[in-house]
């Protein structure tokens, strides 16, 4: 250790540790069910890991191309083109990251510039802001309207100026579960129209949409698709989030300047994960499954606590579910989520870490991206508070 401590200039002064990390610290202290963190507590399909030993016994242990393996890339170019209509080159319009975070933080890196602005949505996703921020960029926030969080377009379009580069947002949205519609995709491409901003549209919960709607892709709008980064998680669509396997699709003149920031910030992902994925992604109808079993974990929850003393808000996509808890205490969210974990063994997000401000409506987020025990459990304790 040195003798006299360095002198750090943090480019984050106002940064810690992710309010995940801490709460499933804080859930694993404590013995308590995490429904904090956005992961499932339950196995990926059989089959997919079967296919991950077979590829790793099979040789494809080494780099696979930067862009990702021909194969998976084809795959994913694939499935768009049948989903949503959008047709991508697998040569040079897709490539396979290192999970969703890194794909956000490639395209940021990629076209943003010291000066330049970034308009983002909060409750934000809590890498975007970093993100922009590690690149010379400054956030500008439009707050989502409460309660049930759409988007704004009037204040969007006063945030719009000269140095606007890039709109990055997501739907379905995390946390609050809205998901855009049409319209909000028609209002945005009318106010990019002319422009040289940039989007990176987050689609991570794209197979997490319910009640009979329709997921609406930037994708599917011809005139945002060309001027648009699109970003997904074979983390979320597959149960396997600690693969960190993710995708960016772009049209070819963006994705040449995204791969030129990727070959340095990761380089390439994981061989066999890649190979397993596109054996894998051949498989008919996991979508609708995936769809109708987080729907259904969805309506499992709402209606344990729609007797209940909290509160429940919109959830239209993802696998979260956000509800106010002021009918039982008038604590602020962090203190009411840590006093949940260490007294009632039920570990939630307090949503007021997705404001810049740190602003708290009294709001936390649940995931019930769980199994039917770990579910019943919570609910059983949430009921009776």
């Amino acid at each position: 250790m040195p003798s006299k401590p360095l002198t750090i200039n943090s480019r984050l002064p106002e940064v810690g540790t992710t309010i995940f990390t801490v709460m499933s610290a804080l859930a694993q202290e404590h013995g308590a069910l995490n429904l904090s963190q956005g992961f499932p507590d339950f196995e990926p399909p059989s089959e997919l890991i079967g296919l991950l030993d077979k590829h790793a016994r099979a040789g494809h242990n080494q780099y696979p191309p930067m862009a990702g393996v021909p194969a998976l890339r084809e795959a994913i170019a694939a499935k768009v083109h049948a989903l949503y209509g959008a047709a991508y080159d697998p040569g040079t319009e897709v490539t396979v990251t290192a999970g969703a975070t890194q794909a956000i933080f490639t395209a940021v890196a990629a076209l943003v510039r010291p000066g330049d602005e970034v308009i983002v949505f909060a409750p934000v996703y809590d890498s975007y802001g970093p993100a922009i921020r590690l690149n010379g960029g400054t956030p500008v926030v439009s707050t989502l309207k409460q309660p049930d969080y759409r988007p704004d377009w009037d204040e969007v379009r006063r945030l719009i100026g000269p140095h606007t580069r890039m709109i990055i947002f997501n739907t379905p949205h995390n946390p609050t579960g809205t998901v855009w519609t049409a319209e909000d995709l028609q209002a945005l491409q009318a106010l990019v129209e002319g422009t040289d901003i940039v989007i990176v549209s987050d689609e991570v919960y794209e197979h997490m949409v319910f009640d009979g709607v329709r997921h609406e892709s930037v994708m599917r709008y011809s005139a945002l698709a060309e001027r648009s980064f699109v970003v997904s998680s074979f983390g979320k669509t597959y149960h396997i989030t600690g693969w960190k396997v993710a995708y960016c699709l772009a049209p070819r003149a963006l994705m040449a300047e995204f791969r030129k920031a990727h070959q340095f910030i990761v380089f390439t992902v994981h061989a066999p994960s890649q190979h397993a994925l596109a054996e894998f992604m051949v498989k008919p109808g996991w979508y609708e499954q995936l769809r109708a079993l987080y729907q259904g974990k969805r309506d499992i929850f709402r209606q344990a606590l729609s007797g209940s003393r909290f509160e429940l808000l919109p959830c239209q996509g993802t696998y979260f579910q956000c509800v106010k808890y002021g009918a039982i205490s008038d604590e602020g969210d962090v203190a009411f989520v840590q006093r949940l974990t260490r007294e009632h063994g039920v570990a939630a997000i307090p949503v007021s870490a997705f404001y810049p401000g740190g602003d708290d409506h009294g709001v936390i987020r649940f995931c019930f991206a769980k199994s039917a025990a770990t579910l019943g459990r919570a609910l059983e304790t949430l009921v009776k508070l």
